[in-house]
């Protein structure tokens, strides 16, 4: 493919709550045994992109561990391949990324040392999939400088966190509102982005020398009158997980048959790194209905409605229902978990229960976590 990829992995949001102090957002499990990223990867790799940088910065050690081997994503390879860059201290500068465009121009070198005419610039906490080649195909189609991923939204969505665009009859965009307080336009960027690299180059050396550092305000929204910048609509299933609400809606999506094969039955697949767990193993008085367990689980309780990662245990006559728990969690005897999120390595004593409201998730934090690598 005539492209290379970044994959900006580095934010942090406060919508995430407590879920966002142990790892960065694109490292949250998703549907059990994946995470964010590996969507993102995924398409990368699917799409034939053969050089990916991910650029991390916040909470970075879950994810660099999951990053750190490239092989599950076919990227170990001796021409190109995926790369992993956190902010570094020069003679230049000694700052963190102070937004995705100056993490983009603190690795100005990964771009000049290119040679691919364009650049796929992703966020690493969106769950989609999507040909990349399309989307390129499209770009030079309309020859455009920059193309924009974007997807029409239900009236009842929120769009407030996303950027909200409107576009002509040619599909170019003449609106870009960077999350509006109220706005009466439904289509949202998806965070996916197509540039020519020499263009972005440009662009990035031109924000850096004024002090602009973010993306979308002081890149795409500043000149989205003086570029030619189109949007690519999607109709296929998409989500973004940067807010509790969102990411346990999204984990309750992969508990609809459609959203499963779509995402794990048709080709191309999605891929993630593998762990040498045992298969999930349900006792005799196990009961479960319509959940996703992971490998390494042990179920003696009931199940239903709910995602369950890597490694939990669930204790007897426990039930637990329309709720999300984490990897390597013990969940003691006689327990009840409703509408939670209960967070990675922790313990649940002993008839304990635990119950949120549909609206209003609850997140689960003993305190008494037991530390695993």
């Amino acid at each position: 493919m005539r492209a290379i990829g970044i994959i900006l992995a580095g934010g942090n949001s406060k919508r995430m709550r407590e879920l966002s102090n142990k790892r960065a957002i694109s490292a949250m499990p998703i549907a059990g045994s994946f995470r964010s990223i590996d969507f993102a990867l995924s398409n990368m790799s699917n799409s034939h992109v053969q050089k990916v940088a991910v650029l991390t910065q916040y909470n970075s050690r879950s994810l660099n561990q999951h990053l750190s081997s490239s092989k599950w994503w076919d990227f170990g390879r001796k021409q190109g391949g995926l790369f992993v860059y956190t902010p570094t201290i020069t003679a230049d500068h000694s700052d963190w990324f102070r937004g995705t465009a100056d993490a983009l121009y603190q690795n100005l070198v990964y771009l000049r040392s290119s040679h691919e005419p364009y650049v796929i610039v992703a966020a690493g906490d969106g769950v989609y999939k999507l040909d990349y080649n399309k989307v390129l195909e499209y770009h030079i189609e309309k020859k455009a400088d920059v193309t924009v991923v974007c997807k029409q939204m239900s009236p009842d969505d929120d769009v407030s966190r996303f950027g909200c665009i409107g576009m002509n009859e040619d599909n170019r965009i003449v609106e870009f509102e960077e999350k509006p307080v109220v706005t009466q336009a439904n289509v949202i960027s998806c965070g996916i982005y197509i540039v020519r690299r020499r263009l972005l180059i440009e662009l990035l050396e031109k924000a850096h020398d004024e002090d602009r550092y973010d993306f979308v305000k002081d890149i795409l929204v500043r000149y989205k009158n003086m570029k030619r910048v189109y949007g690519y609509k999607i109709n296929t299933y998409w989500a973004n997980i940067a807010s509790v609400e969102a990411y346990y809606r999204t984990n309750m999506d992969f508990l609809r048959q459609e959203v499963r094969d779509f995402f794990f039955r048709e080709q191309p697949g999605i891929y993630t790194k593998l762990a040498d767990n045992a298969p999930a193993k349900y006792n005799p008085d196990s009961v479960v209905r319509n959940s996703i367990i992971a490998s390494g689980c042990i179920i003696n309780g009931a199940v239903e409605n709910s995602v369950l990662c890597r490694k939990v245990y669930v204790g007897n006559n426990c039930v637990i229902k329309n709720s999300i728990i984490l990897n390597d969690v013990y969940i003691g005897d006689n327990s009840v978990i409703e509408n939670c999120i209960v967070e990675s390595r922790d313990t649940i004593r002993a008839n304990t229960t635990h119950i949120g409201a549909p609206d209003n998730v609850k997140i689960v934090i003993e305190k008494n976590e037991r530390y695993t690598m």
